[in-house]
């Protein structure tokens, strides 16, 4: 795979950044052996505090942060008080620790205990500052931050810092003065870009973050770290951040990696038409030829509804590739949108034979099994996805949704509801959580109205995926007029997927019941230009 292939893979995850795991788990076998000779030391001494520390520190740098911190905890309790070099190191680590898991001040009494052990750590002052930071103690994070100036002048994480503590004292003009500066001490790093971009958000300067962060893939193409901010920063400011790739494509028109960012951030925001002209565009001037780009453009026209013209796309990227699970998944889909629902049972078979784990391929065989009647064998798929990802709230609802409709098993639907409710990992006012439906399903409709009132009120929907949903959501609620109202300002905001729209029936989120309703498609009529008709 060449770089661009890398970069390309590394920038698939569209929709957001993942949060950092607080419990890893480690695979790969050079460290594990290494991790078990550090075992097998410490049961023969179980107080050999380096031990502790040189297996904690493993721990922490493969972000396995809940071991880490016990090994830490043991290291500190056991060093003796004259090995200061160890115990600074343990108090620093287990600071990063705190930082990393939300517990920042934790993390401040653990740096300033460092701090006592080496008034003249460099690293040290730094990681307290930006704790203090974080914390929101502006006055003593600038004071640190000044610390650094003076250990080493012009030095860039001192003056970054004080150009964050200056937006928070609304300072904006020193704020600016002191990022001009950090970007002259090292004009070709871009991380000092990156970093710039962050502060420049902080001030609500989105162009200016942008193109920062288009200065830093332009010094770097294979920086993963600022596609990845750029496709974040979309997930926030669509406009601001297409507006600046368009300038860039502009300026460079050959340029496939501009062309490929602007049109992966269009797909992850359901802008399709434009997508597919960008990865066309790629195609067509022969700038990359890469497998990914005609999957993603069969991705695109699935959600449009050009159910052939996507099965000629993604049949070309597994011509290329045979690999990747993913691939066959669009092909169940889109075989499943025909009808053809025994090819689309294959194709998601030869997902799992790539990857026995891969959740969308037993999904897709699991609403294939539905179509052809075999309740049992769906039934059974669910199952097993749902003990490989047992934290996502569509698995539950999609089997909740089997046992009622289909198997005429109601209490047995009540549990995998009752399930969604207990569900970690996600805020009560995320879209994604997925619990006014569930809340439906279980007579609680007050609970439901309230939840859907909080993430309106909250959501901030650039792309119209929230009131998709919510339009789903009061569908299922037996509110058509609140539907319709949610159903215009999705449209409004170019939620252009039209497949979902019109033709998706999986479980009890979907649009299915305002399809026969006249405004419903009025307001699909008065908004086909973002569907290309």
């Amino acid at each position: 795979m060449n770089k661009f292939s890398k970069l390309l893979v590394a920038s698939l995850a569209l929709a957001a950044i993942s949060p950092i795991s607080v419990n890893a788990v480690i695979t790969n076998p050079i460290t594990l052996a290494v991790i078990q000779t550090y075992d097998r030391q410490l049961q023969a001494n179980p107080q050999d505090y380096q031990t502790y520390f040189r297996r904690g520190n493993e721990y922490y740098r493969h972000d396995e942060y809940m071991r880490a911190l016990e090994d830490m905890n043991q290291a500190l309790r056991y060093a003796p008080v004259s090995d200061t070099d160890t115990r600074f190191q343990a108090y620093m680590i287990r600071a990063g620790i705190y930082n990393e898991t939300g517990r920042a001040q934790m993390a401040l009494a653990d740096l300033n205990s460092a701090i006592g052990l080496n008034a003249d750590s460099f690293a040290a002052y730094n990681q307290r500052a930006n704790t203090q930071f974080t914390l929101g103690n502006i006055s003593d994070a600038k004071a640190d931050y000044q610390r650094l100036m003076r250990m080493r002048p012009n030095c860039v994480e001192g003056l970054l810092g004080l150009a964050r503590c200056a937006v928070k004292e609304n300072n904006i003009g020193i704020a600016n003065d002191y990022l001009e500066r950090a970007v002259q001490t090292d004009p070709n790093n871009p991380e000092v870009y990156i970093r710039r971009a962050s502060v420049r958000k902080m001030m609500s300067n989105h162009n200016g973050a942008v193109e920062d962060l288009l200065l830093a893939i332009s010094l770097n193409p294979n920086d993963t770290k600022a596609v990845a901010a750029l496709v974040d920063y979309g997930n926030t400011n669509y406009a601001v951040t297409m507006a600046g790739l368009s300038n860039a494509v502009n300026i460079a028109p050959q340029n496939g990696l501009y062309r490929y960012l602007r049109a992966t951030i269009a797909q992850a925001h359901f802008n399709y038409l434009s997508a597919i002209d960008d990865f066309e565009a790629i195609i067509d001037q022969r700038l990359y030829d890469y497998h990914g780009i005609y999957a993603s453009t069969g991705w695109c026209l699935l959600g449009l509804s050009r159910y052939e013209e996507a099965l000629d796309k993604v049949d070309h990227a597994l011509s290329m590739n045979t690999n990747v699970a993913d691939y066959y998944v669009l092909r169940s889909k889109i075989l499943r949108a025909l009808n053809r629902h025994d090819e689309a049972i294959e194709a998601a078979a030869q997902a799992v034979a790539v990857n026995r784990e891969y959740v969308p391929g037993l999904v897709e065989m699991a609403l294939n099994y539905i179509d052809k009647t075999d309740y049992d064998q769906a039934n059974s798929l669910l199952g097993e996805a749902i003990m490989i990802e047992s934290s996502n709230p569509e698995l539950y609802m999609l089997r909740a949704w089997l046992l009622e409709t289909y198997m005429n098993k109601p209490v047995a639907a009540r549990q995998f509801y009752e399930q969604v409710l207990e569900l970690e990992g996600y805020l009560d006012d995320d879209i994604r959580s997925l619990r006014g439906f569930a809340l439906i399903r279980l007579d609680r409709t007050a609970e439901a109205d309230t939840w859907i009132n909080r993430v309106l009120a909250t959501a901030q929907d650039n792309d119209g995926l929230v009131n998709y949903y919510a339009a789903c959501f009061y569908s299922l609620r037996d509110d058509s007029d609140h539907a319709i109202e949610c159903v215009e300002r999705s449209l409004q905001a170019g939620y252009s997927d039209n497949h979902n729209w019109m033709n998706n029936t999986d479980g009890f989120i979907n649009a299915g019941a305002l399809r026969d309703d006249l405004r419903f498609l009025r307001l699909m009529q008065k908004y086909n230009a973002i569907f290309g008709r």
